[in-house]
């Protein structure tokens, strides 16, 4: 529900769209509503099959795949105590080490993953998956995604006809760009008190989004942990440093922005192994 009310002036924003569409289009409340109602189609089986398919890039795994999965994964959901049947296992072609907790049911995994990681590895990476679906992690980013849709499209013509109107001008004269941006800051600050401030809160949205998203998965990593699976994941998290450190050595010359930790979405590998620790060496009493 917290991360559900962060997304909130996204769709205020996302709304405000909507309805200045549906007063261009003469369609009025039907196309408000629609659009309102449309969020149900997150919660859709065939829908989220289509948006595992061209969103996240996942297809059905071969037979020889699932004979490979469906053992590691009646494991993982028996540990559990939920029923595996519940879920979708999906395969992503890529040779990167990573999985995905698509949608409300599907957990997909990368054909590297499925073919190089053991048996016990493999385990603690759909563990975690399963991780995000029992925290809600996953419905809610897709909800949230796409009550966003419309503001962030709204946004982007917003900068094309705004970049051309001000080449434009540009090019009539100096007078004639003085009165574009004069009525664009008119435009702005009659929005900016129209909306209470709400575009400003927009701009610390994508922070505090990627800041739940980096609690989401140290949530997902206890969850697996607490099966039984936290050395197998330390492992994976391992392999992972180290692919992203190979991935990044040609570009290590560059120097990060300050604010790039603020906008990750998944937190860096030794803070992930720092709260596995406790999983790592339990302390008896």
């Amino acid at each position: 529900m917290g991360s559900l009310l962060l997304y909130l002036p996204n769709f205020f924003c996302s709304l405000l769209v909507v309805v200045l569409v549906s007063m261009v289009t003469g369609f009025g409340p039907l196309l408000i509503l629609a659009w309102l109602v449309s969020g149900a189609l997150v919660f859709h089986r065939r829908t989220e099959s289509a948006l595992a398919r061209h969103l996240f890039r996942l297809r059905y795994p071969t037979p020889q795949e699932r004979a490979r999965l469906e053992p590691v994964w009646h494991e993982v959901t028996a540990r559990a105590g939920v029923d595996g049947r519940t879920y979708e296992l999906w395969v992503q072609d890529s040779d990167d080490l990573n999985a995905v907790a698509a949608a409300g049911h599907i957990v997909g995994v990368t054909r590297f993953a499925l073919n190089e990681l053991p048996n016990g590895e493999l385990a603690a990476v759909l563990a975690h998956e399963l991780g995000h679906h029992v925290g809600g992690h996953a419905w809610v980013s897709l909800l949230g995604y796409w009550y966003a849709l419309p503001g962030r499209i709204g946004w982007m013509v917003l900068r094309v006809v705004s970049g051309a109107l001000l080449r434009a001008s540009s090019t009539i004269s100096c007078l004639g760009g003085l009165a574009f941006l004069m009525c664009f800051g008119v435009a702005a600050v009659a929005t900016f008190s129209f909306l209470y401030g709400l575009p400003l809160m927009v701009l610390g949205v994508p922070y505090a989004l990627a800041a739940v998203g980096r609690r989401a998965e140290l949530r997902a990593d206890q969850h697996a942990a607490a099966l039984g699976f936290a050395p197998m994941l330390a492992a994976v998290l391992q392999k992972l440093h180290e692919q992203e450190q190979e991935a990044s050595q040609p570009a290590s010359s560059g120097h990060k922005s300050p604010l790039a930790g603020l906008m990750a979405t998944h937190p860096d590998y030794y803070t992930r192994l720092h709260h596995l620790q406790p999983y790592l060496h339990p302390q008896h009493p």
